[in-house]
């Protein structure tokens, strides 16, 4: 009590003096903790009887903190911890949450990652080739003469052999022989030749020594043609041909016919190797037989038309394809120069210039007249291919794929394989029954949806398999960022009005190729494939947009414009062959504006083409023929939009015996995927 009291009557302190004497207390209660630790190192664990009853005595812990243990309180459930992480997702139940933090948990990979290597099989063999470069060529300079006569020796043998390729004897009394694209004809597409076919005169009597490329047999009508009452789709327009009985220069083909799958057919020239030869005109013809010879089947056509071609026999005219020799060229110097390189720049860029060069000049080449115009459409696409190949190799992991290599064997099979598969994908991949990779044309091609089936489920085992890759060396979340940009990009493409996104396999390519940057054996296929693909989009066909209007992507597709309201026909039948007999069809006005004319074609040649307010306007079309003529006719209606035709309706038919066959509903389309620059006209 009287210490009590003392400190009560003590005089009132200043703050610094509290502030000093606060200071001298922390150092007593340190310097007796630091006693009391010496006295716990010494050993003495014990303390006495009148030390634990003192009240001074310090508490027997540690650390000299109470410690108060209350056990009574349950611990914190995990799903109340996670309440202050989680406040603005309540709205999200707690499952999904907790399946949500896993996936993130998982997606980060392991805590110690590790890049996968490729381990060659047999390195002494697969490295070898290395340790030949390094003995005898171990400096600089060496190599980079070496690869200058290397590539020296590949270039002047390719421009020798594709010159060699150019050649072609002269046939005579004919000339040169002028390239032709697989799709040239004479009859041009649609209404095209005009009224009469005024515009694709003359008929007959006429001829030009003709030369085609390799591999015309693959070109076929993408889009419905009509041929009477039939519709030719997915298959080469050839109208007719010599039977089996028949000499080869006794037929006639149709003249919209291909003349190149023509040819092809009547065996002038050889699909594998093409060739030249000489179609003349023959004007008038009829009966067009379906035979098949050459691996080629042609089509049937009981009618006439005004303008049929033949080939003339014994015709003596050299000429080769080249793409083989190119081929086997391009495959050997590239392959030379993976086995001996392990430099990914080294390699990449060099191949990358082979295999594009050799596609668009060779193997896969646009349509074109000559050889300097071919080079021309070639450079003016290599140039910004080369940027996107740079991209490619610095950004978008072929670098990373190739870097440190020395499995020499195994990159050359797989990676170089597999590029020139992609980069030959009219042939190696021709099988698939896909031309575009639109709706219309999955709707369209029997088996296309199959297909796409198909690929998609490969793609989708090929996607799950490199994301657990991607994981195991913790790059997925980077990528999957990477790949979100690009869904949201091609989700924004879908959506704007008037555009349509089409995927070509260029684009494709590109699209996948950031998903190959392993080091990976699978890696290195999926890489030299896409590569390929890459190549090929750009070389044939050039850097397409992505973005098309429907127009652009319809082509010579049906353009759904309406059709005409035809009135059933008034038929007058002569009974003598002094007097033709004749069918009347009369027409509607168009209730749609902008349609102003209507045109008739019969057996696929425009025979009307009327304006409604014109002064002379047509009312009715009538069309004679002879009682003995004993052929059907076919008849077709469309409305005009200036000069510029809509669809035509389905064939209806005047039998040879005079009856009328009622057309079927819906349009028809005369217009072939052939461009309309690729109509000969002699």
């Amino acid at each position: 009590m009287v210490g009590h009291h003392e400190d009560e009557d003590q005089p009132l302190m200043t703050e610094s003096e509290r502030r000093e004497a606060n200071v001298g207390l922390d150092d007593v209660v340190n310097s007796d903790r630091h006693q009391d630790g010496s006295h716990r190192q010494h050993g003495n664990n014990t303390t006495t009887t009148t030390d634990a009853g003192h009240p001074d005595a310090p508490l027997d812990s540690s650390d000299g903190t109470l410690h108060v243990e209350d056990e009574s309180d349950p611990p914190t459930p995990r799903f109340v911890q996670d309440e202050n992480a989680w406040k603005r997702w309540k709205w999200v139940p707690y499952p999904v949450r907790r399946m949500i933090r896993a996936a993130g948990k998982w997606s980060k990979g392991p805590t110690n990652p590790q890049p996968y290597r490729i381990k060659p099989f047999f390195p002494m063999i697969q490295e070898y080739p290395l340790f030949l470069v390094d003995k005898f060529l171990p400096t600089v300079k060496r190599r980079f003469w070496v690869l200058f006569f290397y590539f020296s020796i590949w270039l002047i043998t390719f421009v020798l052999v594709k010159r060699q390729g150019t050649i072609a004897t002269e046939v005579a009394g004919w000339g040169q022989p002028q390239t032709i694209g697989c799709g040239a004809s004479y009859w041009g597409s649609g209404n095209s030749c005009g009224v009469d076919g005024n515009d694709c005169r003359p008929f007959g009597g006429s001829g030009f020594a003709f030369r085609c490329s390799a591999n015309c047999a693959s070109y076929q009508a993408l889009n419905p043609r009509a041929v009477g009452d039939q519709e030719v789709l997915y298959q080469p327009l050839i109208v007719g041909g010599p039977s089996n009985d028949v000499a080869p220069e006794n037929a006639t083909y149709r003249g919209d016919s291909y003349i190149c799958g023509a040819a092809i057919h009547a065996g002038v020239i050889s699909n594998a190797n093409g060739g030249c030869g000489v179609v003349k005109l023959v004007g008038r013809s009829q009966n067009y037989l379906s035979t098949q010879r050459n691996g080629l089947t042609s089509i049937h056509f009981d009618s006439y038309f005004p303008l049929s071609f033949s080939f003339l026999p014994d015709v003596h005219c050299e000429s080769q394809d080249t793409r083989w020799s190119l081929l086997a060229i391009s495959v050997v110097f590239t392959a030379v120069l993976s086995v001996f390189t392990s430099s990914p720049a080294m390699f990449f860029f060099p191949t990358f210039i082979g295999v594009f060069w050799t596609v668009g000049m060779a193997t896969d080449p646009p349509t074109n007249r000559s050889v300097t115009a071919l080079f021309s459409n070639i450079m003016g696409k290599f140039l910004p291919a080369m940027f996107v190949a740079w991209v490619m190799y610095d950004k978008m992991g072929v670098r990373r794929t190739l870097r440190g290599l020395t499995a020499q064997i195994e990159k050359t099979v797989l990676w170089l394989g597999a590029c020139w598969v992609g980069a030959l994908d009219n042939y190696t991949l021709s099988f698939i029954p896909i031309q575009r990779l639109n709706a219309h044309d999955l709707n369209q091609q029997p088996g296309a949806k199959a297909a796409l089936s198909i690929i998609i489920i490969v793609l989708v085992v090929i996607v799950v398999t490199q994301v657990w890759f991607f994981r195991q060396e913790a790059r997925f979340i980077k990528y999957i960022k990477l790949y979100a940009i690009f869904l949201l990009g091609i989700i924004i493409s879908l959506v704007l009005p008037g555009l349509n996104l089409r995927i070509h396999h260029y684009i494709l390519a590109l699209l996948l190729l950031p998903g190959t940057s392993l080091q990976m054996r699978p890696s290195l296929l999926y890489q030299g494939l896409l590569i390929g693909l890459f190549i090929n989009g750009i070389a044939r066909w050039g850097f397409d947009s992505v973005l098309q209007t429907s127009a652009a992507l319809q082509g010579d597709a049906q353009k759904g414009t309406p059709l005409p309201t035809i009135h059933a026909p008034i038929i007058d039948l002569s009974n003598t062959t002094a007097v033709q007999s004749n069918i009347t069809f009369t027409w509607d006005k168009s209730e749609y504006m902008q349609f102003d004319g209507i045109s008739i074609l019969v057996n696929d040649v425009e025979r009307l083409r009327s304006y409604f307010n014109d002064v002379d306007a047509k009312e009715e079309f009538v069309w004679s023929r002879n009682k003995t003529l004993g052929l059907p006719e076919y008849f077709r209606f469309g409305l005009m939009d200036g000069s510029d035709s809509g669809d035509y309706t389905k064939a209806g038919i005047w039998t040879g015996d005079g009856e009328w066959v009622e057309m079927k509903p819906g349009a028809s389309k005369l217009k072939a995927r052939s461009l309309r620059e690729d109509a000969v006209r002699a």
